[in-house]
């Protein structure tokens, strides 16, 4: 028998009250400095990458047009919960509102299903380039690119914007207080009055979906790497591309394992695990890989390296390093 329809107007709080990390209240001051610091590497890597590779007419390969993009969304996924993160661990201030609680959801959650996939397009990058030299640039072409970005996009765009909205449209006439650092979903949805199980149940089949595919494919295109690079003659070409392979796979790593394992969690082990331990595994899984990937995906290459070194030295140096 179906119930009365929900006032959504009527139900629907100003504000909610972010927890922060339950449980770890006497580290919040030790953590607003840490976010601070890696919030600050992850600003000036990304927007350096970004500037010179669009200053730069020599850097028009798939790889730096994928990685400018990457350090875009990364610039976007840490802006969307750090400032409020080290807004709560250092003054308190924990209320958002009601429109800026669902865009920070839409925003976080959007961001981080273009970066898996943007990880996988430059996986299927790096297998071209390895795998198939002669053909890189035939098979990865401006219109390729274009077309993979897009696609990218419209999965996130498409993936969200239902869950958002069937989110929002929850009734919340109870407690305001979310039990966590930033508008995670989950931790909203359970704050309804409503059956969440909805929403629930299509973000764990979503982000299943999305990140399992992904996974699968890097995985395949790294195997494929491996088995070209140890056909390789030459001992110091195995292991600077395996020294390559390594970094990426462990930027991955950082980023995949505690995303999933936050969300099995959050169905299966909720009541197993302490709640400050699924709220860092949440937490770090947001601000760890747009602080590392400029150093992993961005220094570690040598053109991208090079130009950066020009950029900040040679405005001060009249010196043959600049030449």
């Amino acid at each position: 028998m179906l119930g009365p329809p929900h006032n959504h107007s009527m139900e629907t709080p100003a504000t909610f009250f972010l927890v922060g990390i339950p449980g770890l209240q006497s580290s919040y001051l030790w953590l607003a400095i840490s976010l601070s610091a890696m919030y600050t590497i992850a600003l000036l890597g990304n927007s350096l990458i970004m500037t010179v590779i669009c200053m730069d007419s020599t850097l028009r390969e798939p790889m730096f047009g994928f990685l400018c993009v990457l350090a875009a969304v990364d610039i976007v996924m840490a802006s969307s919960v750090v400032p409020k993160m080290v807004s709560i661990f250092s003054s308190g201030h924990s209320s958002i509102s009601f429109s800026a609680c669902f865009a920070q959801m839409y925003f976080v959650h959007a961001a981080t299903a273009m970066e898996t996939g943007l990880l996988l397009a430059m996986a299927l990058d790096r297998y071209v380039a390895i795998c198939k030299p002669l053909h890189y640039k035939s098979i990865l072409t401006p219109r390729v690119m274009l077309g993979m970005s897009v696609t990218i996009t419209i999965r996130a765009v498409t993936f969200m914007t239902p869950l958002s909205w069937m989110v929002s449209h929850l009734p919340f006439c109870g407690s305001h207080v979310v039990p966590h650092s930033y508008c995670e979903h989950m931790a909203v949805a359970q704050l309804a009055c409503a059956d969440p199980m909805p929403s629930r149940l299509y973000s764990l089949i979503g982000s299943s979906i999305i990140v399992g595919s992904d996974v699968t494919f890097i995985a395949a295109s790294y195997i494929l790497i491996l088995r070209a690079v140890f056909g390789l003659s030459s001992k110091n070409a195995q292991w600077k591309a395996l020294s390559t392979c390594g970094s990426h796979v462990g930027v991955m790593a950082l980023y995949y394992l505690p995303g999933m394992v936050s969300v099995y969690i959050s169905w299966l082990g909720q009541d197993s695990v302490p709640l400050h331990t699924q709220v860092l595994l949440a937490d770090l899984y947001l601000v760890f890989p747009p602080t590392l990937n400029p150093i992993i995906y961005g220094l570690r290459t040598k053109q991208i390296r090079e130009r950066i070194w020009s950029l900040l030295i040679c405005p001060f140096h009249n010196s043959s390093l600049c030449s």
